[in-house]
């Protein structure tokens, strides 16, 4: 019983001091997670080259945030261009950005890789986006698409 208990404490405690949502607005200058500037940023079309010899490219890219995580500000979409976004999430969910991040420009300090994002995934980031639910249950298939793993992240 006291084993069980402890182990009841231990996540309690782990889930308390987990990233939460930074105060305050997404000015130019602010660093989120690991320190990083605008020094050797590549372009999203820069990355979708190297993605096509690599499966994961190391990259520091200069992006546009095109949507972010309403509730948390624990995921954002990076434009590519004018038909598609690159995935981003925050590295061990160690840290988040203001909501209000969005049509921002940002450098992102991290790792880039193709992957397929399930339905239940997307539909899942559509609600946290407040997207309406008529275009929630449009989710109908997976993406293939960028994501990223963000170490920092440099609001310019």
């Amino acid at each position: 019983m006291k084993s069980s208990n402890l182990i009841i404490a231990v996540l309690f405690c782990a889930l308390s001091f987990s990233a939460q949502p930074p105060k305050g607005k997404a000015t130019p200058g602010t660093v989120y997670g690991a320190k990083t500037t605008e020094q050797g940023a590549v372009s999203m079309n820069e990355v979708q080259s190297l993605l096509k010899s690599k499966d994961t490219v190391a990259v520091k890219v200069k992006a546009q945030v095109v949507s972010s995580c309403a509730k948390k500000g624990c995921w954002m979409n990076l434009k590519i261009d004018d038909n598609s976004t690159a995935f981003v999430k925050m590295k061990d969910y160690a840290f988040f950005v203001p909501t209000d991040i969005e049509n921002k420009t940002v450098v992102l300090d991290g790792i880039a890789f193709i992957e397929e994002t399930s339905v239940e995934e997307l539909q899942h980031y559509a609600k946290d986006a407040k997207k309406p639910q008529t275009e929630i249950d449009a989710i109908k298939e997976p993406k293939r698409q960028v994501r990223f793993l963000a170490n920092g992240i440099l609001v310019l």
